[in-house]
């Protein structure tokens, strides 16, 4: 008996996570300990050398343990993918799969851990209180609006840096793209008008990048799922009340649109038309980010608008806006540069570079991961892909020069081109096959 597609995907990967063993990651040595000598060296006596030199001088955790090289995935499992409020144990596989990312794409050692607790305020006192034991925070999957007082809580408080990756990541990625669409659309981005439709964590996260990368706050109209974020209303927190519109002629989404160069959706599918489309200036710029069904289909886009850039969250399309292009290389450049934060300057550092590389020729090793595919800079083509292993060497290195030029970094490194250079030589990504076991197992 033939089962469906959708079983035998949900069977692949129930298999995949159960299959040779349960999870995705493991903690591997790094140190010999085959014999009482290196044993006596790992652990008592000889361990107890680095922890007098780490009391004298904390810093020191750096040199003498992998502090340096780990980052937290913390989660209260409020907000996951496209699952909502699933709790902390249940949002433990997606955790592990961003702990996998870390690793195969930056050489990143990640653990997750899995808060279940919803206070904010008891989630800022257990993250600072685990922060010695990371180089990094990355929060994760938090719903809106407690995600935002947690993070500003956290950032600068904690002496390491802490980004919450449905907001940042997702903002540097549309920022990444947003530049290249500008490019090839002929639109300045001071010059832009945006309509947004979405005003949680991400939408609000990404707007304001896009207002650092010179965007003007003036030609934004945001939306949620009431209508038109205006002054005029009494609903918003603090958050939408920073984008409220002072024009009392647009009431409604249909209203924002006419005449609007481009549109960034972070919302639900289905809430865009063709005639809305019809309605916006010539060469429109379209990402319509709900997942799993955007704002608008790409067909029904490119057949009202064939002017258009279209971009949405989804693997099976050209363009997509992932986060895995931007979070592990901006944590390992901060992690590398010893960051106290991660600032506008190096999200925005980290989308040029990514942009840039879209430009560039594709080299022929990653084009045989994506057959038939045009990856040539173009309408379809505004975003490396994910396997592209030069954004390792290209997104960390400017991220450190930002950190360092911005005066959070406490770590100089001199040689950047050097710098990126090595990181390839440890990172897994690299392999081919490894490559292609992940794309084929469909973990992004």
């Amino acid at each position: 008996m033939s089962i469906s597609k959708e079983d035998a995907a949900r069977e692949a990967a129930l298999r995949y996570h159960r299959v040779p063993r349960p999870g995705k990651m493991e903690s591997v040595p790094t140190k010999p300990f085959s014999s009482p000598e290196d044993l006596s060296l790992a652990y008592s006596p000889g361990v107890a050398y680095p922890c007098l030199e780490i009391a004298k001088n904390p810093d020191d955790t750096y040199l003498y343990t992998n502090r340096g090289n780990t980052v937290a995935v913390i989660s209260n499992g409020t907000a996951v993918l496209g699952l909502g409020n699933i709790g902390a144990a249940a949002a433990k596989p997606v955790m592990e799969g961003k702990g996998l990312l870390f690793k195969i794409f930056a050489g990143i050692d990640a653990t997750d851990i899995e808060i279940n607790e919803t206070d904010p305020k008891k989630i800022v006192e257990i993250v600072r209180a685990i922060s010695p034991s990371f180089g990094g925070i990355n929060l994760e999957d938090i719903k809106a609006p407690e995600c935002f007082e947690i993070e500003q809580s956290l950032v600068g408080t904690c002496g390491i840096p802490v980004m919450h990756d449905d907001q940042h990541g997702t903002a540097t990625i549309v920022a990444a793209a947003m530049i290249n669409a500008c490019y090839l659309q002929e639109k300045e981005i001071e010059d832009l008008r945006l309509v947004v439709n979405g005003a949680g964590a991400a939408a609000i996260a990404c707007t304001n990048l896009l207002l650092a990368l010179g965007l003007r706050r003036s030609n934004v109209v945001m939306c949620d799922s009431k209508g038109v974020i205006s002054e005029a209303r009494k609903d918003l927190n603090p958050q939408k009340a920073a984008f409220a519109t002072y024009d009392t002629s647009i009431h409604t989404l249909a209203d924002a649109m006419k005449d609007a160069d481009a549109f960034l959706g972070l919302s639900v599918a289905d809430v865009i038309t063709p005639e809305m489309l019809r309605s916006m200036a010539e060469r429109p710029i379209v990402f319509a980010l709900a997942n799993p069904n955007p704002e608008i289909s790409r067909e029904a886009a490119l057949g009202a608008r064939p002017d258009l850039i279209y971009a949405t969250g989804r693997s099976d399309y050209p363009n997509q806006i992932n986060n895995v292009l931007g979070f592990p290389y901006i944590f390992r450049g901060a992690l590398d540069s010893h960051a106290s934060v991660i600032n506008d300057h190096m999200k925005l550092a980290a989308a040029t570079a990514i942009a840039e590389l879209a430009r560039e020729a594709v080299p022929d090793d990653v084009k045989e991961l994506y057959p038939g595919e045009k990856l040539e800079f173009g309408r379809e083509y505004i975003l490396p892909k994910p396997f592209d292993h030069r954004l390792l060497q290209k997104v960390a290195p400017a991220v450190v020069k930002a950190a360092m030029v911005s005066g959070v970094a406490s770590r100089h490194i001199d040689d950047l081109e050097a710098y990126g250079l090595n990181l390839g030589n440890y990172v897994n990504c690299t392999d081919r096959h490894i490559a292609e076991f992940i794309a084929n197992s469909c973990i992004l």
